[in-house]
């Protein structure tokens, strides 16, 4: 079963949610605070997640930039506030939708069956004659598999996980000295770039000079 995510402290919203999800064949899990939030997804990755933005240990943005962004969870913000501020900010940081109580639930049912289907159509992404599988981690030139060491996948995974949007060579040095723990410097992402694009053989990552790397959709 899919397995949802709800952090939500009103104990009335998040029964009745439970019960509707469940009755259509998802595996939710409720948690009401920050914290348990945090310890749950230490062991799981749900495929999407309802974030309440007003919790008793924290607010939700700051919860989804600091932790859930980079786990690339899709999410849909679940908040009283409809200020245009606050709707537009959940939208920058990169949240996948946006909903204010009172709400209708099936219409959240919908937004999030509509989040799963574009996920299950994005476990393929093809940009040229590459194609990029993020099931198996696997990428294909035509229906030849490619070889990459392991943090040369890692760093196109993170570019093809932001299709259409600039990685910034900062945040490239970042997420390598997260996976490796060694120093980075700005010329090792240069040098992983390179290699990357030999291997490609394809012109698909654009430099956008001074700030970083993008791959746009065709």
């Amino acid at each position: 079963m899919i397995k949802i995510l709800l952090v939500e402290d009103d104990e009335t919203i998040a029964k009745g949610l439970c019960y509707l999800f469940q009755q259509n064949h998802y595996d939710i899990i409720h948690k009401n605070t920050i914290d348990s939030a945090k310890n749950y997804l230490n062991e799981t990755k749900p495929a999407c997640m309802i974030l309440d933005v007003t919790l008793p240990d924290g607010n939700g943005f700051t919860f989804y930039k600091e932790i859930i962004k980079e786990m690339y969870i899709p999410t849909i913000f679940l908040t009283a506030k409809d200020e245009e501020d606050d709707i537009v900010k959940g939208f920058d940081l990169g949240a996948e939708d946006y909903i204010t109580k009172p709400f209708l639930t099936r219409e959240l049912l919908a937004r999030v069956n509509r989040i799963i289907r574009n996920m299950k159509e994005k476990n393929l992404i093809t940009i040229k004659d590459i194609t990029f599988d993020f099931d198996k981690m696997i990428v294909y030139k035509h229906k030849e598999k490619l070889v990459f060491t392991s943090l040369e996948l890692k760093i196109l995974h993170l570019l093809f996980m932001n299709i259409n949007k600039v990685v910034s060579r900062t945040f490239i040095i970042q997420k390598i000295w997260e996976w490796t723990g060694n120093d980075v410097y700005d010329n090792t992402v240069t040098v992983y770039l390179k290699r990357i694009r030999q291997k490609l053989g394809t012109d698909i990552i654009k430099t956008i000079k001074g700030i970083g790397y993008r791959i746009d959709e065709e």
